[in-house]
C-alpha cells in the first residue's frame, strides 16, 4: 500500500472516530445536567480526535503527488 492509500486510510478511521467522538458530545450535551461531570474528559476525547484527524490531513497534503 503507497503512502497516500495509507494515509487515507488513516484518515478515513480517524474522520469516523471524530465524528462519534462529536456525537458523544452532543448527546451528553443534551442530557445535562445528567452527566456535567463528564464534560471535560468527553470534550477532551473529541479534542484529541480532530486534532489527529486535522495533523493527517496536513500530512496526506504534503504527500508528493
Amino acid at each position: 500500500m503507497s503512502e497516500i492509500e495509507t494515509l487515507k486510510a488513516e484518515i478515513r478511521v480517524l474522520s469516523s472516530q471524530a465524528t462519534q467522538a462529536k456525537m458523544d458530545l452532543h448527546d451528553l450535551s443534551e442530557e445535562l445536567p445528567i452527566g456535567w461531570e463528564r464534560i471535560p474528559e468527553v470534550a477532551a476525547h473529541c479534542h484529541q480526535l480532530y486534532a489527529k484527524l486535522a495533523e493527517a490531513r496536513r500530512r496526506l497534503a504534503q504527500v508528493p503527488a
